[in-house]
């Protein structure tokens, strides 16, 4: 099986953030999650999956989130504020009848990411 290239980020305490870039490789992400690692996704459809690989420290969830939501549909069609949803690898779920790069959560928190924010991260890829 060819391997699939994620979407990457650092966070500022050196933590590896991975991100899906489609349905395929949106399954491939989830399926490489650890039960007790953060994973993301915006409350709207159209969104990587992101994970944060190992222990999440201080900073990481809000980096991952802004890093999450800069490649939604819903920042792409709308450039406002975006709705975040943080969940454990333990709480995603799939049955038969999803289909591909769609999962259940059993529960989540929610994290709102401001449109300034994105726009400052969109700023250092430059």
């Amino acid at each position: 099986m060819a391997e699939i290239n994620f979407r990457e980020y650092i966070t500022k305490n050196n933590t590896k953030v991975l991100a899906g870039k489609d349905a395929k490789s949106n399954e491939e992400l989830v399926a490489q999650v650890e039960p007790e690692e953060n994973v993301l996704h915006t409350a709207a459809p159209g969104s990587p999956f992101v994970n944060i690989k190992g222990k999440t420290k201080k900073g990481d969830l809000e980096e991952a989130a802004i890093f999450c939501a800069r490649y939604s549909h819903d920042w792409r069609n709308n450039k406002k504020d975006v709705v975040v949803h943080n969940f454990k690898g333990k709480d995603i779920y799939k049955e038969k009848s999803m289909k591909l790069g769609t999962f259940g959560i059993k529960k989540f928190k929610i994290i709102k990411v401001k449109a300034k924010d994105i726009i400052n991260l969109e700023e250092t890829k430059k």
